[in-house]
């Protein structure tokens, strides 16, 4: 009997345990041979895979003793719709908005003005103190620039000094990607009784890829293990950026020395462009019911590709990394 099948202690609890769903409409109809299976990690309290980081980096630095009881938590929870480093930054801080609030550690959401009043709501709504941070003088209502980001960062290092708070960061924090190796990649191996052949991530702080292929990897050394980037952002392919305004939102930033991904091998990268991560996406929603944003249609994409290659036959794992209700007013559904 997994977690969702009991009466739970808190939402906390409800985190990871995901469903894993065949996409056997989509192969079926694409002609393909071979198996993709969907985690559905949109399913979780906050809405995105990114609540197993948020409690994984929170249970790491209690064991450690980094965060005692009652101390407070900073990050910046900015993002806007065309800027994939911050996206990541606001699905954190969802879960960590949850976990906080449950465990009784008050959580300080550091914002840039410029994003919508919604998001600054949602984190009010979560029990967060909410801290808005002035755009930079001609910066553009809606539109959180880089020097933006920079002031919010700035006040996010001046809180966390002046309130003694411990600072969550998904990309340094070893919770991140421990949170995959004990939680993803061994849901995965059980749910499928062992039999994964593979597995593809569309890569953002990197801590999925490298939690999940290092445990499946030591479950199945003959499991390959693929990174998924966007076309024209691909620098942890070691290619040249070419589209930094890719509409794949999460991940495609010019970050090639994610530390999470250093010392690991990947299989294999896959390109994947933001009409084929769009089209995946509809198709996702269309054929299979599952209502996922653009990182999950970019992994759709990418297994698609595997399974027409050298995955031919073999059983391909991807995550559903959030719900498609996030992108209502974006061209992933706007067209519609």
């Amino acid at each position: 009997m997994s977690n969702r099948d009991k009466v739970l202690a808190s939402a906390v609890d409800a985190i990871g345990h995901t469903p894993l769903v065949r996409l056997d409409r989509i192969t079926a109809s694409l002609g393909l041979e071979g198996t993709i299976l969907a985690k559905l990690d949109y399913l979780n309290p906050g809405g995105s895979k990114k609540d197993r980081a948020a409690r994984g980096i929170i249970e790491e630095a209690e064991a450690s003793g980094l965060l005692k009881p009652g101390q407070s938590v900073v990050e910046l929870t900015s993002g806007n719709m065309g800027a994939p480093t911050v996206y990541l930054l606001l699905t954190l801080g969802t879960g960590l908005a949850i976990i906080c609030g449950i465990r009784g550690y008050p959580f300080i959401a550091v914002m840039s003005r410029g994003n919508s009043p919604e998001r600054a709501r949602m984190m009010a709504a979560l029990g967060a103190e909410v801290v808005l941070v002035d755009q930079l003088s001609g910066s553009v209502p809606g539109q959180v620039s880089g020097g933006d980001l920079a002031l919010v960062e700035d006040k996010a290092k001046e809180i966390t000094e002046a309130r003694g708070a411990f600072r969550a960061d998904q990309f340094a924090r070893d919770g991140n990607w421990r949170s995959h190796y004990n939680g993803t990649a061994r849901e995965l191996w059980e749910q499928t009784d062992g039999r994964l052949d593979g597995f593809v991530d569309f890569a953002g702080s990197g801590g999925t890829f490298a939690g999940v292929s290092r445990a499946l990897k030591e479950l199945n050394p003959e499991a390959k293990c693929f990174v998924v980037e966007p076309e024209g952002a691909a620098v942890l392919a070691g290619q040249t950026v070419s589209n930094p305004d890719h509409p794949i939102q999460g991940g495609g930033y010019s970050m090639p020395d994610l530390a999470f991904l250093k010392g690991l091998q990947a299989d294999g990268y896959i390109q994947v462009t933001g009409d084929e991560a769009r089209q995946a996406a509809r198709m996702l929603a269309t054929k299979e019911g599952i209502f996922g944003g653009f990182s999950s249609g970019a992994n759709l994409a990418a297994a698609i590709k595997v399974l027409q290659g050298e995955m031919k036959g073999k059983t391909v794992a991807m995550v559903v990394c959030d719900s498609g209700l996030k992108y209502l007013s974006t061209d992933l559904w706007a067209e519609l």
